[in-house]
């Protein structure tokens, strides 16, 4: 899967025109949100919690155009909770946006 490090700024300049102070904005708190739901699956104490997370951060990502942390994301909600090795791609991936 191809890696677009604009898609997410393509996606908030569609959606609220030329303003860069704004888009700004709104990617820093899509960041936030997605630092949030990293950290919601790190402490989640059950494989149910791990997904749900997972899930928020999948959904998160595909509202913002973020399609290599969208399905790393899906492969987490479906895979093993606390997978470390999910857990560095997904890192890698965040601090690539």
């Amino acid at each position: 899967m191809a890696y677009d490090p604009g898609a997410i700024d393509a996606t908030l300049a569609a959606a609220v025109g030329d303003e860069p102070a704004l888009i700004a904005e709104l990617r820093e708190a899509f960041l936030d949100g997605v630092k949030r739901c990293l950290e919601a699956m790190k402490s989640a104490d059950t494989p149910d919690a791990w997904s749900a997370a997972a899930l928020r951060l999948k959904g998160l990502s595909a509202s913002f155009g973020a399609v290599r942390l969208m399905a790393l994301a899906g492969e987490a909600a479906t895979g093993q909770a606390h997978d470390n090795q999910v857990l560095r791609r997904l890192h890698r991936a965040i601090e690539r946006l």
